[in-house]
Parts: C-alpha cells; sequence; structure tokens
C-alpha cells in the first residue's frame, strides 16, 4: 500500500494580544463625569464634562481624544504611546490607607512618574525635618520672588555668600519635560519660579534620600536643644534644630582646630596603641639611631632622625606615608646628639668633637663653629667633646658638659656662641636637665657619676643644693617634664626614682623622697622621656632586646597591655613623643624608627 499523503493542518492566525486601552470605544456617551475624570488621570487624555459633549458626535469635537483603531494622526500617536506601556505602569496600589493629608496631589505625582517611563516609586512621607520645611515655606506664584533664607534653609543658617537675582527671573515649565511632572503639586499646574522650582528639587531629593540616622543623632548631640511645630494635621512634634553651618568660620581663621579641646585624661592600666607605617621607611638608616626628636611647635609635624652613619635626617610625619624631606650629611662630625633650638628655627648638632654644627631651618643653610666653643685655638684644659649639652627653656643659654666636673655656659643669644662662665662640681657630669618650675630664672641639675646631683644658680654662678639620688649607686640619665612637675632619675641597675620636681630645687636642707622607685627594667637606663602633659614616662635600656615600658605616671604603674613580647623594638636606643603626644617613635640599634600612634591623643 503506497504512503498516503500527509495532510496539512491547516493553522490560523492567533489574535494578536491587544494591551490596555487599545480596543474600539464604540460609545462614550454612557461615561459619567467620575468616569472621565478617572480616564483623564489614568491616560492623560482631557477632561471634557458630560454636558459639554452631549449632542456632538464624536469628531465635532477637536478636543476629545477618542482611542479607537480609527487611522487618525491623533489618536494613532496616543495609540502607540500606550502600546510601549504595561499594565503595572497604568495602575498602582496604594497601600496608605487613610493618608488625607496626600490626596490627590500625590497620586497625580505617582502618575506621572510612570508617563516618564522611569521605575515606579511610592512616595514615602517626608520626614520630620522635610515637614517643617514644606509646612513653613509658603508656595511661590509664578514670577513671585520668594526669600531664599524662608524657602532653602532655616533661620539658624548663616546668609549665602552670593546669590544669583537672575533665579527669581526663571520661568519654568514642569509640563515641558516628563521627568518634570512629579515636581507639580497639582494637574494644572504648569509654569513655576526659578526659586520655587529649586525648593521642589531639593523637597524631591530629600524625599528618594532621606536624612540618615546617624546623621540626625550627630545634630542631636550636638544640638539637644529642640522647639516644637504643630503640623497640618493638628499634631504637635519635635522637631531638631538645625546645625549650624560652622565652616566658613573655620576657614576663616587662622587659629588652631583643637585649641578648645580639653585636655585627655588617661586611665591607669590599659592604653590604645596603633602601629602605623615606620616614620623612616621612605629613607631608611644605615646604623644605629642616635637621636629623635619632634618640632617643638605643634602645627610643625616634622621630625629629626640622627644616626651613625653621620647623617640627619628629617621626616613630614602624617601618620600616612610619612616622606622624606631632607638628609644632611656631616662627614666630619660622628653624631651622638641632635635637638631642636626651642625657639624651633635651627637645629644642634654634636659629637665627640670640640666644635658642633648648626642647620638653620628657614634658610636651609648649615654652619659649623669655631675651633672649640673659646676660639680658633684651643691648648691642653681644653673639653674635645660635646656629647653632653641642654638648653634653657627659652634657648639663650646652652649649658655643655666637659671634663672633671666643669659645666661650660655658651650665650647662644648673642650668636657667636662663645663661654661667659663655668660650673664646676666634684665629680663628672653625667647628664644636665633644666627645671622649668617658677617665675624666675630656671636652675640647672647636673647628675655626677657619685649620684650626687647640684641645683645650680646659673644668675650667681653658684650652687644652691645638692643632694644623693635615693640608692646612691651607678645613677646615669635624669630627666623631667616640660610642665616641672616631675624629675626622673635612672641608674645602672635598672631602677628609675620619680621624684616631685619642687622638692628637687626647693632650699630645704631636707633631702627629697622619691615618689616611687620603677624596678620594671633590670639592666641599666639609657632613655628617659615625657609627654606634654605629663600623664606618660617611656623608660628603654638598650643592653637587652625588646627593654621598654609605658608608665601612668598619676598612678605611678606601667601599662600592662602595651608594650607587648611580640612588639618588634629590638635595643632601644632613642624615644620621643610629638608635641601633642598623638605619636610615639622609638629607635633601635637596626636603623629603623618604629611609630605608633596613641589613641587617647589622637581622638580629642
Amino acid at each position: 500500500m503506497g504512503k498516503q499523503s500527509r495532510k496539512r493542518q491547516k493553522t490560523s492566525k492567533e489574535d494578536n494580544i491587544q494591551p490596555l486601552g487599545s480596543s474600539t470605544l464604540v460609545d462614550d456617551t454612557n461615561k459619567d463625569d467620575e468616569e472621565r475624570r478617572l480616564e483623564s488621570m489614568l491616560f492623560g487624555v482631557p477632561y471634557v464634562p458630560f454636558e459639554k459633549s452631549k449632542g456632538k458626535r464624536r469628531g465635532d469635537d477637536p478636543g476629545l481624544v477618542v482611542i479607537s483603531d480609527v487611522e487618525d494622526g491623533a489618536a494613532e500617536r496616543h495609540l502607540k504611546e500606550l502600546e510601549n506601556m504595561l499594565d503595572s505602569d497604568l495602575f498602582f496600589i496604594d497601600d496608605s490607607a487613610g493618608s488625607s493629608s496626600i490626596g490627590a496631589p500625590a497620586l497625580d505625582e505617582g502618575l506621572n512618574e510612570s508617563d516618564s517611563g522611569d521605575d515606579v516609586a511610592v512616595e514615602e512621607e517626608p520626614l520630620p525635618h522635610e515637614q517643617e520645611t514644606l509646612g513653613d515655606t509658603p508656595t511661590a506664584e509664578p514670577g513671585e520672588e520668594t526669600s531664599l533664607g524662608n524657602t532653602l534653609r532655616p533661620s539658624t543658617r548663616k546668609a549665602p555668600a552670593w546669590v544669583d537675582p537672575d533665579d527669581t527671573n526663571i520661568q519654568v515649565s514642569l509640563t515641558s519635560h516628563t521627568r518634570l511632572r512629579k515636581l507639580r503639586d497639582a494637574p494644572a499646574e504648569d509654569t513655576v519660579g526659578g526659586r520655587e522650582y529649586e525648593r521642589r528639587l531639593r523637597r524631591q531629593y530629600e524625599q528618594i534620600n532621606p536624612t540618615p540616622e546617624w546623621a540626625s543623632q550627630a545634630r542631636h548631640k550636638l544640638h539637644p536643644k529642640r522647639r516644637r511645630s504643630t503640623s497640618g494635621s493638628g499634631l504637635e512634634e519635635e522637631l531638631e534644630v538645625e546645625v549650624e553651618d560652622v565652616i566658613p568660620d573655620l576657614l576663616a581663621s587662622t587659629g588652631g582646630i583643637s585649641g578648645g579641646r580639653k585636655p585627655k585624661t588617661l586611665t591607669p592600666g590599659i592604653i590604645s596603641v596603633d602601629r602605623l607605617r615606620d616614620a623612616n621607611q621612605a629613607a631608611p638608616s644605615e646604623g644605629e639611631i642616635k637621636s629623635l626628636q619632634f618640632h617643638p611647635s605643634p602645627q610643625i609635624p616634622v621630625l629629626l632622625i640622627a644616626s651613625t652613619d653621620r647623617r640627619l635626617r628629617l621626616f613630614h610625619i602624617d601618620g600616612l606615608t610619612n616622606p622624606h624631606a631632607q638628609t644632611l650629611h656631616i662627614p666630619s662630625l660622628p653624631l651622638t646628639n641632635a635637638m631642636f633650638h626651642p625657639s624651633g628655627s635651627s637645629i644642634l648638632l654634636t659629637g665627640p668633637r670640640p666644635f658642633y654644627y648648626t642647620y638653620d631651618l628657614q634658610s636651609g643653610t648649615s654652619h659649623r663653629s669655631p675651633r672649640g666653643l673659646w676660639g680658633t685655638t684651643f691648648g691642653a684644659n681644653q673639653d674635645s667633646s660635646m656629647d653632653t649639652c641642654a638648653f634653657n627653656p627659652t634657648g639663650d643659654v646652652l649649658a655643655v658638659a666637659g671634663r672633671r666636673g666643669h659645666i661650660h655656659l655658651v650665650d647662644w643669644r648673642s650668636g657667636a656662641s662663645q663661654v661667659v662662665a663655668g660650673l664646676k662640681a666634684n665629680a663628672g657630669i653625667r647628664s644636665l636637665w633644666w627645671s622649668r618650675g617658677g617665675q624666675g630664672p630656671s636652675e640647672l641639675l647636673s647628675l655626677t657619676e657619685d649620684s650626687q646631683v647640684y641645683v645650680w644658680d646659673v644668675g650667681q654662678r653658684k650652687c644652691v643644693k645638692r643632694w644623693q639620688d635615693e640608692g646612691g649607686f651607678g645613677s646615669r640619665i635624669v630627666g623631667g617634664d616640660q610642665r616641672g612637675d616631675h624629675l626622673a632619675i635612672g641608674s645602672n641597675t635598672g631602677l628609675v626614682n620619680v621624684y616631685s620636681a619642687d622638692s628637687t630645687v626647693s632650699l630645704g636642707a631636707s633631702k627629697p623622697k622619691p615618689l616611687k622607685t620603677l624596678g620594671n627594667l633590670t639592666t641599666n637606663i639609657s632613655c628617659l622621656s615625657f609627654n606634654h602633659d605629663a600623664q606618660l614616662l617611656a623608660m628603654a635600656s638598650n643592653v637587652k632586646k625588646d627593654q621598654m615600658r609605658l608608665i601612668h605616671l598619676p598612678s605611678l604603674t606601667a601599662f600592662g597591655n602595651w608594650p607587648t613580647t611580640s612588639t618588634p623594638l629590638g635595643h632601644v636606643t632613642a624615644m620621643d613623643f610629638s608635641s601633642g603626644s598623638e605619636y610615639v617613635v622609638i629607635g633601635n640599634n637596626r636603623g629603623r624608627v618604629l611609630l605608633y600612634q596613641l589613641r587617647d591623643y589622637g581622638q580629642q
């Protein structure tokens, strides 16, 4: 049997799914006014009352647009406009039940958003500060000039530095572009003035991007005062006062930002420390660090580093990159001591030589002193080293420790750097320190090899007091804080005696007693450093690795959480605090300068 021919199935064209609104309307005379108003709001057709359309044919009224399949120009353009829209763009569900304050303008505002082709955004209730702005600000009519101070900002803010006068003459049509229709308050509204247009743009932005919670909490903390305002519904709400703009005052002033901050009081036991990038990472030293010091001015974050490679390096400490500023190489002088002048204008460089160098920071020039402090010639009685020296608090006098107990006083104010007087102790000088207490001239304290402390009256050139350090064995270094409250003396055994500075320089016959003897270290003390407000004392020894402790001076106890066994200190050779104690630097024998930030001072 032959194969039967395969019958072809008849395929009928499927009816194309017509979008909503494309069906032919045979007659719209049965529509009442409410249905016509709803159709106008939903589809954008002009609203024509029932009385005006009665008795007229559909083609007689040129203002009425009927959606039909008739291929006339106006109907076809409007049909294509609706064919590209989805049903979800034509309708939405209003979940805000009972919101009578929004009413028809809010519905029209949401629908006009859908006309623009953008995503439909449900309008939220304005925030309290937005209600205050909308409620207190009158709506500007077209052509009416509105004060910028009443529409755009609260009365607590300052007047703007400049206002464009042409803003009041601008007229903007809200129906000219689909994206501007959402700014209308009524369907029939068209043109607004420039100030009103700016106000509505600001209102729309605040509705889309409300004020974050953290900003509201910060304003509440800064300005706890609140005022009461009555909303349109009759309910009273507490409204927050806007924060006054302080940036113009800050930019117009040359004073410090942290000048009025209260001093920070540290608590004993635990201190918050963050490690930062090494201070000299941009230009590492090739030898042991001999001296570290921050610039005495808080506005100049400069750190000097002197090392055994006979180089002085300056760094700008910012806590991030710490850029290298300059390097000064001195081949003829092995650097063992470098310090800023108390005025901050120059740097003094000394070592085991009978001369010194000064470096002027403003001009960038260095100057070498004459051969010896006494002129161009020197004899057998002259000293061959200037390792131990110290400036008085004003920078007028430089005290230099010589051999066999001699102390030379150099007049630094005249610029000639000549020795004007001398003092003599009974033993060799180990350390020098100028007292800061009192209104009169500062006293000079010298620590000798036999643990005797001499108190010198520089004006009278004589010793006014002498006393023995507690323990009396191997005292090496003496130092005090900038406020003149404490005096510390370190010994070869690792003990550090902390005295009250007033008791050490008073002319009484009694021997001063230490406030406490700190025994946290077991090897000879090589470094002592106080911070600016006399709350911290850093002491270290270069004999063993990681021999450093940080002391809380009000309680005279060591912090237990830092440094730890994992802190890479090495053999500590130098230390210093910044002028505001935000940073502490630690130098070691490997040429590294570790930089740490103290959170308690950095967050003031």
